[in-house]
């Protein structure tokens, strides 16, 4: 199975709420699964695309309305959390589940499948651990262990980022449409 995590800011400009959903609709197009949270704006905009493939985490059960059977939050969950959070000890229950199941979205149900990739929004562009500011948001949470991970972070804030993954994204259509020519081919000649 191949996983991705597409996340971001709730508050988006449009063109990039389009372009989340055609990301998205690529990626399941190439047979990745989404990883998202159920927030407004860019999770919602991925989730559009990606349509039944995706596996949305939700801190609580009905979170934004929304129904997932992925809303339980382990300890093991909280803990990793808590070694990323840089205030912790300052947020309440509610806060500490959102950002717990942001560990979720960067390595899945058993905390140990690592997406492949983050394709993000802030209002930062941040795309590191380093980066993290306050403008970041609670996506941090989720750029800080993919960047512990060792995971490539594409925040489409960045034009260079942007161009980046759009042509890796071209680049992974090709290649699967000439596998699928090559199987073909050799459908033909059986």
């Amino acid at each position: 199975m191949n996983y991705y995590t597409g996340i971001g800011s709730r508050e988006i400009p449009p063109e990039i709420k389009n372009l989340m959903k055609e990301i998205a609709t690529r990626l399941r197009e190439l047979g990745y699964i989404l990883r998202s949270g159920g927030a407004d704006g860019s999770d919602t905009a991925f989730e559009l695309g990606a349509k039944k493939r995706k596996e949305i985490y939700l801190p609580w059960k009905g979170f934004n309305n929304r129904k997932s059977k992925r809303f339980e939050i382990s300890n093991d969950a909280l803990e990793l959390a808590e070694t990323l959070h840089p205030g912790w000890n300052y947020l309440k229950s509610p806060a500490r589940k959102l950002m717990a199941r942001n560990c979720y979205q960067i390595l899945g149900e058993d905390l140990k499948t690592k997406s492949d990739f983050v394709v993000c929004w802030t209002k930062d562009g941040c795309e590191s651990h380093s980066q993290r500011s306050s403008k970041t948001g609670g996506t941090g949470q989720a750029i800080s262990l993919a960047s512990k991970n060792k995971i490539n972070v594409f925040n489409l804030f960045n034009e260079k980022s942007k161009d980046n993954f759009l042509g890796l994204l071209d680049d992974m259509e090709k290649l699967q449409n000439l596998e699928e020519k090559e199987c073909r081919t050799e459908n033909k000649a059986d």
